[in-house]
């Protein structure tokens, strides 16, 4: 039997912001509708940039969600594949003042402890004025971005629960 991998979710982005605070506002709801085992770390990263290498050096196979800044209809999801983020095929930042993403995991690699493997699952902000919570053109892609993950993590023999089954039991 082989060894499971472990497998870090991270949700990046600023609450502040309305729809930039995506990947954290993620996290909440993953851990809320799911059952996360104890191979899967999940965290909501905020903007905590560098003070996030340690997660990111803890896992083999590592999941961000977060906004994307790109030309595309607000709401639309985009993956970027492990290959996207080696090759640096993807221009994110957590916030203009934070190491991007793809810095931190460069320091990871020259420190040898980069994950294996990482895929960006990532969304086009609607309203990025200051206020709290989501704009109803993203609240309703939480649960399609949890089904693009939950898909991933069966790629990699993960199966995260729903909550609702354990009661019902």
């Amino acid at each position: 039997m082989h060894k499971q991998k472990r497998i870090g979710i991270l949700g990046i982005g600023n609450l502040l912001m309305r729809d930039e605070g995506f990947g954290v506002h993620f996290i909440e709801y993953l851990t809320s509708h799911y059952v996360i085992p104890d191979h899967v770390s999940v965290l909501d990263g905020g903007t905590a940039g560098i003070m996030l290498a340690p997660f990111m050096e803890d896992a083999d196979i590592l999941y961000v969600i977060d906004t994307v800044a790109v030309k595309d209809v607000p709401g639309s999801i985009h993956r970027f594949t492990d290959d996207d983020v080696r090759t640096g095929n993807i221009h994110t930042r957590m916030s203009p003042h934070q190491v991007g993403l793809l810095d931190i995991l460069a320091l990871c690699k020259l420190r040898d402890r980069a994950p294996e493997q990482t895929e960006m699952i990532t969304i086009v902000p609607e309203n990025l004025d200051i206020a709290i919570g989501l704009s109803s053109c993203l609240q309703p892609k939480l649960a399609e971005v949890a089904a693009l993950l939950l898909e991933s993590l069966a790629r990699h023999d993960t199966i995260l629960q729903p909550r609702e089954t354990l009661t019902s039991a």
